[in-house]
């Protein structure tokens, strides 16, 4: 990790960047965070189409036959995924944008986000590099390794937010 020194309104302190292994760490724990919560989400959903298939079957009628079933069923994923965004969208916006500057993940590895003088950032701005994250994603996760080169350890979607991630 490189030392560095930022400056707020009341000190100028010394930082530590968190690199790419320590945020892909706490990107692995977020991950069985909120896959534990998705599937709290998924199952009443699973039931429902388990049951309908069920009874469509009991009832000799095959899915294909049917595009109103299959309509359903497409719109019944459709939110199944909308939700799971949502949610993992609000968990990382709130969590980062909180008083902790964290997610779970990051608490536990003593790793925090803040703007480029050290402060909270706002949910906005929290949010912004949350969908930052799908360009970051887009060819082949380069903006999720431009953490392991750049300067201050950030990912694209830190510089596109103006973030610094830093280790405490």
């Amino acid at each position: 990790m490189e030392n560095s020194t930022i400056t707020n309104s009341e000190s100028t302190i010394q930082v530590k960047y968190a690199g790419f292994w320590w945020r892909f760490l706490a990107h692995i724990i977020d991950g069985f965070i909120i896959g534990a919560v998705s599937w709290i989400v998924y199952i009443p959903f699973l039931a429902i189409f388990g049951l309908s298939i069920y009874s469509m079957s009991e009832a000799g009628m095959e899915i294909e036959d049917n595009p109103a079933a299959v309509g359903t069923f497409m719109l019944g994923y459709f939110i199944m995924i909308s939700v799971t965004v949502g949610l993992q969208w609000l968990y990382y916006a709130i969590m980062e944008s909180s008083k902790a500057q964290s997610t779970l993940g990051k608490m536990a590895l003593r790793i925090k986000v803040t703007d480029y003088n050290g402060n909270r950032i706002s949910f906005g701005r929290a949010s912004g590099r949350y969908f930052g994250k799908y360009i970051s994603s887009l060819i082949l996760l380069i903006g999720y390794i431009m953490a392991g080169f750049t300067e201050k350890k950030q990912a694209l979607h830190d510089i596109m937010a103006g973030c610094l991630v830093i280790k405490e």
